[in-house]
This record gives C-alpha cells, sequence and structure tokens, in this order.
C-alpha cells in the first residue's frame, strides 16, 4: 500500500491538488474523505470537477446525500458521484437510500463522512485525511487497494505538487 502526506499552504495549492487527482480518476475507483467541517472535503472536490471541465454549479450534498456529475476521462463519460453521509443517523440508511448499487466499475465515488455508513460501505481504494492548518491544510493519503495504490504513485509524480 501506498501512503503519502502534502502541506497545502492556501486555496491556491488546494485547487492545484485537484487537477492532480482528477488526472489519476478512472472508473470504479472510491475514494473516502475525512476531516473536520471546515477542513476542505467538499472545496477539493470541486476543485476535482473544475479540472474536469464540469462548469456548472457544485454544492455540498449536505442535505441531499448525494450530488451526480458526468465527466469525462479519456474522452469517455464517467459519472462521478459526490456523497456527503453527515446527516445519517443510522448505518442502515446507507442501504435504505440505495446508494450501495452506484458502488461498481462504471462510476467514481467520491465520499465525506463515510463513517456514517458504518461496514455497510464499500471499502474505499483511498483515503484522503484532511485538516485545516492555519490558511493551509495538510492532506494525507492512504490506498488501500491495488487501483489506489496505482493512482497514488500517479499522483506523486504529478508536477504541479
Amino acid at each position: 500500500m501506498h501512503q503519502t502526506t502534502w502541506f497545502l499552504k492556501d486555496e491556491s495549492a488546494t485547487a492545484q491538488l485537484g487537477v492532480a487527482i482528477y488526472r489519476i480518476l478512472q472508473p470504479g475507483l472510491k475514494i473516502y474523505l475525512h476531516g473536520e467541517p471546515g477542513a476542505g472535503k467538499t472545496f477539493l472536490t470541486r476543485e476535482i470537477l473544475r479540472a474536469s471541465g464540469y462548469s456548472g454549479r457544485v454544492k455540498s450534498p449536505t442535505y441531499n446525500l448525494l450530488e451526480t456529475y458526468e465527466i469525462s476521462i479519456s474522452g469517455q463519460a464517467v459519472g462521478l458521484l459526490h456523497f456527503d453521509l453527515y446527516r445519517m443517523h443510522q448505518p442502515e440508511e446507507f442501504i435504505e437510500a440505495g446508494f450501495l448499487e452506484y458502488f461498481n466499475t462504471d462510476q467514481i465515488c467520491l465520499v465525506e463522512w463515510p463513517e456514517q455508513a458504518g461496514n455497510l460501505i464499500p471499502a474505499p481504494d483511498i483515503d484522503i485525511f484532511l485538516s485545516a492548518e492555519g490558511e493551509g491544510r495538510t492532506v494525507e493519503f492512504k490506498s488501500n487497494s491495488d487501483l489506489g495504490t496505482a493512482c497514488l504513485e500517479n499522483l506523486s509524480k504529478s508536477p504541479n505538487l
């Protein structure tokens, strides 16, 4: 498995990270975002979507729990699903909402607050841990699968970071 940590000095650096993450995305990838409120989970997701060329409004799915987007990866249309499970009260709500069916090899899932689904949510390929530090943030990446490791190895080669 692969693990790496970066310090991002400001929002511009976080936006550059979003571009780098977009470049490593692959259908079927599951990325879980961890951090306190305000750590930058939704901002990072927004920057990944912007890097994909998505120009519409990117809003936090805090109340809807899920926002769906269509992006292009190597000329192929791929669904990017942005979950925010913060408002779930019981892990069973994840199954009851029908979310499990979205975790497949055709789509990319970015999940904020995955711990709210307990052990009912599939294991991530990559965990991203964000913590705010003044104007910047520390970002720790951890791969949990061969796909996640390959993606993080490519990410570490990014010229923007």
